[in-house]
């Protein structure tokens, strides 16, 4: 791979150690992957943020790099943290637990890295434009970052996007390179998709049948909304590897596909159905739990209409970046929320939150990804429906 004089630089540990080991990381990274040289990006998302994903390991590295002067050079947000970092004692967050993740975000934001901690970073703040060059972490940020909003960026780990965000640089490789992005299968959706959780399901079923390739849908309803897209993108990534796709008439660059001789997959009611009965355990939560990817302003709205002047039986949680929380409060829709009993919880959701520790054993959900990951991460059993559904379930 080339490098300039300035990264060569870098590398020889002319800018100290922390940036040459950081120059190592990605400049073997791009060897590997074929990168002919190192691009500039113009934001970061990094994952590894919940202390139940990086013990005390990586709460040490962090706190490692940010004593030794590590600084980030562009726009850098955080994933979702494993508690609401600002109520977590009323939500009940284990102390220990908060204390340990404290410690992580502080070392976060010396780096001055923004700690907004938000797997839609998107919708708090970084939006990056259309064909920028990217380096995001979380796999529904880089699905939405690279199918909706037509940005580039690959799947970065968690080190590779730190790298990344205090160099202010990425190997060209990947989703990065126009020739990589071509779609692999087209999708025909038959089935009729009519609940949120229907496109969670869509992408479940998908993401396992493609595994890491490129799908374009035709046939999704012309009414679709974003969150729709963001939902059926984090459900390909979790339960494949997807981190691009299509949606015809939808997303920006789909009329620009060759799809005459790609493989095609029919999708009807038949596999929609099934994808249902595959992530249901057939029993009632102990907890329901929505925002998976965060939830938006337009998803919270719509829980609190359901919820208004009702009354919960069991703990409802809405998951969301504290920017959208700060919206749902002048709105009032926090207290319509509370009123009935639920709770929007800021900063963390489900799979990265040590709920397992909290004593639920059974969580409904209307993701898609939350219902892949539930299982191993939470160890959960798990209800997977559409809001209206889930509600019900916990009145």
């Amino acid at each position: 791979m080339y490098l300039t004089k300035e990264e060569e630089n870098i590398l020889n540990g002319e800018k100290g150690p922390v940036l040459e080991r950081m120059m190592r990381l990605l400049s073997r990274l791009g060897d590997i992957y074929g990168a002919d040289k190192m691009i500039p990006v113009g934001s970061v998302q990094v994952a590894g943020v919940s202390y139940k994903s990086i013990g005390d390991p990586g709460t040490e590295f962090l706190e490692d790099l940010a004593s030794k002067g590590a600084r980030v050079k562009v726009l850098t947000f955080l994933n979702p943290a494993g508690m609401d970092l600002e109520d977590w004692d009323i939500v009940g967050f284990p102390a220990d637990f908060a204390g340990e993740q404290l410690r992580i975000m502080n070392a976060f934001k010396t780096m001055g890295i923004i700690v907004t901690s938000t797997c839609t970073p998107y919708l708090a703040g970084n939006l990056p434009r259309f064909r920028e060059h990217i380096a995001w972490s979380e796999s529904s940020a880089v699905s939405f970052a690279n199918s909706v909003l037509s940005a580039r960026t690959n799947r970065e780990g968690g080190p590779s996007a730190l790298a990344a965000a205090l160099l202010g640089k990425t190997p060209n490789y990947g989703l990065h390179v126009d020739e990589n992005r071509a779609p692999h299968f087209v999708i025909d959706v038959s089935a009729r998709l009519e609940k949120d959780s229907d496109f969670g399901a869509l992408g479940w079923h998908i993401g396992k049948v493609v595994k890491d390739k490129i799908p374009y849908y035709r046939g999704l309803p012309e009414w679709t909304t974003t969150d729709n897209l963001k939902a059926l993108g984090a459900a390909m990534a979790a339960s494949g590897a997807v981190a691009l796709y299509y949606a015809e008439g939808l997303t920006p660059e789909a009329h620009l596909q060759k799809t005459e001789n790609i493989e095609k997959i029919s999708v009807t009611e038949k596999e929609i159905e099934e994808t249902y009965d595959a992530l249901n355990s057939g029993e009632p939560p102990d907890i329901v739990i929505l925002g998976c990817p965060h939830a938006s302003l337009k998803d919270i709205q719509h829980i609190a209409s359901l919820l208004e002047g009702k009354a919960l039986k069991k703990p409802l949680w809405v998951c969301t970046s504290r920017v959208m929380k700060e919206a749902a409060n002048r709105m009032g829709y926090t207290e319509t929320i509370e009123k009935a009993g639920g709770r929007i919880v800021a900063d963390t959701c489900m799979v990265v939150s040590p709920i397992e520790a909290m004593g639920y054993k059974v969580t409904g959900c209307n993701s898609g990804k939350a219902a892949q990951y539930l299982p191993g991460f939470c160890k959960q059993k798990v209800v997977f429906k559409d809001t209206e559904s889930l509600v019900k379930e916990v009145l």
